[in-house]
């Protein structure tokens, strides 16, 4: 919601009238989920915008320049990153450890290499997106509050901004995605514990206006964003269920216990959307002080909008019912593709080789070894499935599978013409799965 800015407030926009050209802002973390509004958000107040990226091996676009925060820790490593750069704006961050990316390099190492650069280099402001919580919490949040610690403490002009829970109408990311599909789930929504836990939801828009605000202002120190009022998770819950236009107020409570044993299988492992991080500070609460909205919005002449009304400005459709319905359906899919691929390949393991010959006898296939062309795909479906399992390249797993069955149809339904009555479905189920993996292959590209 905007406010009209008081008199006293400092002029946001990036050019005045007789401002010869737009300042430039370098946004770190550009290609994340928050950084799309971020970045809208500063263009719509007159910024050019330079996309700051890992190297991805290619050469870099006109609006994108190198920051990679595991290996640029050094001031001198941020030169030509920040030439002709008058803001940054920092909302690179993982939820994770992996590899190189660890919390103290992409949290406090790079950043804080990249502040020191502002001040050696003369970019006279940075804009730090942090996050709300208690560093007892977790890495992320502890990483997240000490660079914030460093950086007010530089002679740079700066501000680290600390939201809670942040959602978007048009599209959700990790945690979010998830309690975006317990809400829709058919019938009940599906709760965590009992729902009571509070948060103070921000509109990933409301954010980006804030930062964009911030970029072009002189506001400093740690500001914690949240929305008007705290919500529970289950009311959090039923106003997103509303929004999708999804039947029914129950709820199925799951117990604490075994959400923390599946939290930290996860963990284990290094995948799930939520870590057990975000897990502690859902079950401590994560809300604002009681004057931080008031504070926000009288140091930045706007403030996060309540959820309820910034879901009803973006009326929802049936992909965002979609989009929330499948979150469950898409890894559902996925196993039961590697299953049916590990199946497949047990059977040409395990058909004994006389069966193979006679079904193959009177046909092309007899000539063609038979029971090794068997034995050989079945290894390859072996490959293809496990390899689909651990998450290597689904796209490119999904892609050849889809191919190999296409072949495979088209190959035996020419040669072995019988299969397609075969009263157990044979090649007719081929119809289905083609589609299926079709279906699979869209849905690996998620967050």
């Amino acid at each position: 919601m905007d406010d009209p800015a008081p008199a006293s407030a400092p002029r946001t926009d990036a050019s005045a009238t007789n401002a010869p050209a737009p300042k430039t802002a370098l946004v770190i973390g550009a290609n994340g989920f928050l950084a799309g509004y971020l970045i809208a958000s500063l263009r719509r107040h007159g910024w050019r915008v330079l996309r700051g990226i890992r190297d991805g091996g290619r050469a870099l676009r006109e609006d994108e320049r190198r920051a990679d925060l595991a290996r640029m820790t050094a001031p001198q490593d941020w030169r030509e990153t920040l030439r002709g750069v008058d803001a940054v704006v920092n909302a690179a961050g993982i939820l994770r450890e992996a590899g190189a990316q660890t919390f103290q390099a992409i949290h406090v190492d790079g950043p804080l290499a990249l502040a020191r650069a502002c001040v050696e280099f003369g970019v006279p402001r940075f804009v730090q997106l942090s996050a709300l919580g208690e560093p007892a919490d977790g890495e992320f949040i502890a990483s997240k509050h000490r660079f914030d610690d460093a950086l007010l403490a530089l002679p740079l002009s700066a501000v680290a901004l600390r939201p809670s829970v942040v959602y978007a109408a048009s599209g959700s990311y990790g945690g979010t995605s998830l309690l975006r599909a317990l809400a829709a789930f058919p019938g009940r929504q599906l709760l965590p514990g009992d729902g009571r836990w509070p948060l103070q939801p921000v509109a990933a828009e409301d954010l980006g206006e804030i930062a964009a605000r911030a970029a072009g202002g002189a506001q400093s120190g740690v500001y914690e964003i949240g929305g008007p009022e705290p919500l529970s998770l289950r009311e959090y819950q039923a106003t997103w269920r509303r929004w999708l236009r999804i039947d029914g107020d129950g709820a199925v409570f799951f117990p604490e216990a075994l959400v923390s044993l599946q939290v930290a299988v996860g963990e284990r492992l290094g995948r799930g959307p939520v870590g057990e991080t975000m897990w502690r500070m859902l079950r401590r609460g994560n809300v604002a002080r009681p004057d931080a909205h008031a504070r926000v919005r009288a140091d930045f002449g706007h403030a996060p909008a309540a959820l309820a009304q910034a879901l009803a400005a973006t009326p929802s459709q049936v992909q965002d019912r979609w989009q929330a319905q499948l979150y469950f359906l898409a890894p559902s899919l996925r196993l039961a593709i590697v299953a049916l691929w590990l199946i497949s390949a047990a059977a040409g393991w395990l058909t004994p080789a006389a069966t193979i010959e006679a079904m193959t006898a009177g046909t092309p296939l007899a000539a063609w070894q038979p029971v090794l062309l068997a034995r050989v795909t079945g290894g390859l479906d072996a490959v293809l499935a496990l390899a689909l399992l651990i998450g290597w390249r689904p796209r490119l797993m999904l892609g050849l599978m889809g191919i190999s069955v296409l072949a495979y149809t088209l190959a035996f339904g020419a040669l072995l013409p019988a299969q397609w009555l075969d009263p157990l479905g044979g090649l007719a189920k081929n119809l289905v799965v083609l589609p299926a993996l079709a279906v699979a292959w869209v849905l690996a590209d998620r967050r």
